[in-house]
C-alpha cells in the first residue's frame, strides 16, 4: 500500500509545524498556487481565504507564514501578502541548494551507515524497481523513503529540515509532470550505483554521484517548465 510509505520527515523534524486546521488550510492554499488556481503576484487577502476555506483568519495567517517559510509566498510592506511565481528561477534556487548540501549529508551517511541501513535502502530500492513508475504517487513516495533512509541520522538537525523542505516543494511541483524514460533509467540507475557505493564505503563517489542525482531531478522538472511554456506561447 502506498500508504506504507507515506512520507515523513526525518525523526525530530516537524511535518509542518502548525495547528490542525493551520495545516489543514496551508494544504489548500498550497495546492492552489501548484496548481495555478491562484496566480503569480496575486494579492493574498487573509479575510477572503478565510471565507474561502471556511474557517478563521487564525488558521490563514499561520497557513501564510508557512508558505512563506517555503517560498511559495512573499510579504511586502504597506502590500500585504502574494504568490510567489512558481517558475523555472524558484526550481533552479531551491535544487541548487540541495546539490550542496545533500552530498555533505550523503558522504557521512556513508561513512555511518549499518548493513541494516544498507538493507533498508535494497528492500525500498526493490519496491521502487517492482512500481517502475506504474503509480506515481507511490514512485514519489517510495523514492522520499529511500532519501530519507539515509539522511535521517544526521546530526545536523537544520540541515536535515532544510533538505525534506525543499524535497517536499519540488515533490509538489513535479507532480504536474511525468517522468521521461531516459530520467526513468537514470533514477534506477543512479539508485542502484548510489547503494553500491555506500557498501564499499566509498563516500567521495557516493557524494558526487548525489549531486549528479539532484541536479538531473532539478533539470528534468525545468525541461518540463520549459516545454510547457513554450506550448502555450505557441
Amino acid at each position: 500500500m502506498t500508504s506504507e510509505f507515506k512520507a515523513k520527515p526525518p525523526e525530530g523534524i516537524d511535518d509542518i509545524g502548525a495547528s490542525s486546521e493551520g495545516a489543514s488550510v496551508y494544504q489548500l492554499i498550497r495546492e492552489d498556487i501548484i496548481e495555478g488556481r491562484l496566480a503569480a503576484n496575486e494579492r493574498l487577502i487573509i479575510t477572503d481565504l478565510a471565507k474561502r476555506h471556511g474557517t478563521s483568519t487564525n488558521p490563514v495567517r499561520e497557513a501564510l507564514q508557512l508558505l512563506r517559510g517555503e517560498g511559495f509566498v512573499s510579504f511586502f510592506p504597506n502590500r500585504g501578502a502574494r504568490v510567489r511565481p512558481i517558475d523555472q528561477d524558484f526550481v533552479r534556487d531551491i535544487y541548487e541548494i540541495g546539490v550542496v548540501i545533500e552530498p555533505v549529508l550523503t558522504r557521512w551517511f556513508v561513512n555511518m551507515a549499518t548493513i541494516e541501513d544498507i538493507a533498508e535502502l535494497e528492500r525500498i530500492q526493490s519496491l521502487i524497481e517492482e512500481n517502475n513508475f506504474a503509480d506515481p504517487v507511490r514512485h514519489s513516495e517510495l523514492d522520499t523513503a529511500f532519501h530519507t533512509v539515509m539522511y535521517q541520522k544526521h546530526y545536523n538537525r537544520h540541515a536535515a529540515e532544510l533538505w525534506w523542505k525543499h524535497r517536499e516543494v519540488l515533490r509538489a511541483v513535479s507532480r504536474r509532470f511525468n517522468f521521461t524514460l531516459a530520467r526513468r533509467a537514470a533514477i534506477l540507475g543512479e539508485h542502484r550505483e548510489l547503494i553500491a557505493y555506500i557498501k564499499a564505503g566509498n563516500a567521495n563517489e557516493a557524494a558526487e554521484l548525489i549531486a549528479r542525482h539532484v541536479e538531473g531531478s532539478g533539470r528534468h522538472i525545468l525541461e518540463h517548465m520549459r516545454a510547457r511554456n513554450a506550448a502555450r506561447a505557441g
